[in-house]
């Protein structure tokens, strides 16, 4: 059974709802989230915010937080999945954000630099991520990673 067949049936079996918010992933994240039969028992919406104006716009990331921080950080990524969870009211907010490549990095932010969120009513976890491979890999592999998380938070492994 696929990671995402499981994920699906233990949120089903909880009555849990989930919200996706993604930039990097251009929607890989809800596309396979919502691969699986009757998903839509607990996926309620997926947002592609892929640029800045639709991170404010869609999720209420303040413009600042991304002047000052960068639209690749883990406070996008706590705002992004906050924003989600907020908007949609749904119990888990999950988010990406990063550089997929192979343009777009910098020293301090290298290709495959990507943060991931959850939000939940225990509040909100963020992970920072160093992927290598091409943009199509790196996309996968965050999508790999947000499931990841997914499952730890729902098997009470996230302190």
């Amino acid at each position: 059974m696929k990671k995402e067949e499981i994920l699906g049936k233990v949120l089903k079996e909880r009555s849990l709802k989930i919200a996706v918010a993604e930039s990097c992933t251009g929607g890989l994240i809800a596309s396979r989230i919502t691969d699986i039969d009757g998903a839509s028992n607990y996926f309620d919406a997926g947002f592609v915010t892929y640029s800045n104006e639709s991170k404010t716009r869609f999720l209420g990331v303040p413009e600042d937080i991304i002047r000052e921080k960068g639209a690749v950080s883990s406070e996008v990524a706590v705002l992004m999945a906050e924003g989600v969870r907020q908007k949609t009211d749904v119990d888990i907010g999950v988010s990406a954000t990063g550089i997929a490549g192979p343009t777009g990095g910098t020293d301090q932010k290298p290709v495959g630099t990507v943060y991931i969120a959850l939000s939940s009513e225990k509040g909100t976890f963020v992970k920072g991520l160093s992927l290598k491979g091409t943009r199509l890999e790196i996309k996968k592999q965050t999508s790999d990673e947000v499931l990841r998380l997914l499952e730890d938070y729902l098997e009470d492994r996230l302190k």
